[in-house]
């Protein structure tokens, strides 16, 4: 399959509220928490250890914003590269295939927000440690190869696993590695609950664009399963998470204030009911958009509960 051709390559006689609309949408803003809420909780984790930087955390967030935000656009290159993406195409933030703007902006544009990030890095290298320049590279290259290469990650079982590792785990560990200097086995324990929420966001995304990606050949988890055993997997990553908090309560590593966690499952139980019996991409939109709601609320309170903790 080819991509389609457009004639119109750039946005004219578009108003300049709706261009701005456009290069919004092109972020896939709703995504985006999936960066703010790991660096959050890393930092609060570091300031219940230590002294933290307000400087540091700013650069960290910032940055591990712009590389999703460059990873959505990766996604949006190259999956039009591929043909894969047409103007009725559900979840894509549409800026090549219904708006005409240059598939080469927007990956010129992908690689300037690396960039952007690749020099807030060196500011964290600088004022934590330069072992920070290699694993940022790690993530920067995850981002890249999701989507992109020639075996994307995006195309296999391996995406949800990928994704809830370095937005999960990594950037976690990371944030509170700048601050402090170290990492501890805890921390890494708390941050599996946030890497499954976000590993959750990408089932999500895989139940509802399971037709289209089996007609083009992808291997996804959901394909590999069925849609009815990924929403009830989808389930199973909701339960294990908030069981994994009961079990970190339980064990004295966190505070019981982080029982704030539970005014999400409302949230998760939503996703889990709109998934239910739906089949078209449409469809199952609020289903996603509850998905990616819960990991925020979670993470949010999460953050929250340890910081009250702290207060007291």
């Amino acid at each position: 399959m080819q991509p389609q051709t457009h004639t119109t390559q750039h946005v004219p006689n578009v108003k300049p509220e709706k261009s701005m609309k456009v290069w919004w949408m092109l972020l896939r803003p709703h995504t985006l928490t999936a960066a703010f809420i790991p660096v959050t909780i890393g930092t609060v984790l570091a300031l219940m250890d230590g002294e933290v930087s307000i400087g540091l955390f700013l650069a960290m967030l910032v940055a591990s914003i712009l590389v999703q935000a460059a990873t959505n656009m990766f996604n949006e290159y190259f999956d039009y590269k591929r043909g894969l993406d047409n103007e009725n195409s559900v979840g894509i933030g549409g800026a090549i295939v219904r708006h005409g703007i240059q598939a080469s902006t927007v990956l010129n544009l992908a690689f300037s927000f690396f960039g952007i990030a690749a020099l807030l890095g060196i500011y964290i290298c600088i004022a934590s440690s330069w072992w920070v320049a290699a694993i940022g590279l790690v993530c920067m290259a995850a981002g890249y190869f999701y989507t992109g290469g020639p075996a994307p990650v995006a195309y296999t079982p391996f995406g949800e696993l990928m994704s809830g590792f370095f937005m999960g785990n990594v950037i976690i560990l990371l944030a509170y590695f700048i601050q402090i200097g170290t990492v501890t086995l805890d921390v890494f324990v708390i941050s599996v609950p946030i890497a499954i929420l976000v590993g959750a966001i990408m089932l999500a995304n895989n139940i509802r664009d399971l037709d289209g990606d089996k007609i083009n050949g992808r291997k996804t988890l959901a394909i590999l399963i069925g849609r009815i055993n990924a929403v009830r997997f989808l389930a199973g990553m909701f339960i294990v998470s908030f069981m994994l908090l009961f079990l970190l309560i339980g064990l004295g590593t966190i505070s019981f204030w982080t029982l704030l966690v539970l005014v999400s499952i409302p949230k998760a139980y939503q996703a889990v009911k709109l998934f239910q019996g739906k089949t078209e991409p449409i469809e199952m939109m609020p289903a996603m958009k509850a998905t990616a709601q819960t990991n925020t609320q979670f993470g949010f309170l999460l953050a929250v509960g340890l910081f009250i903790s702290y207060l007291l």
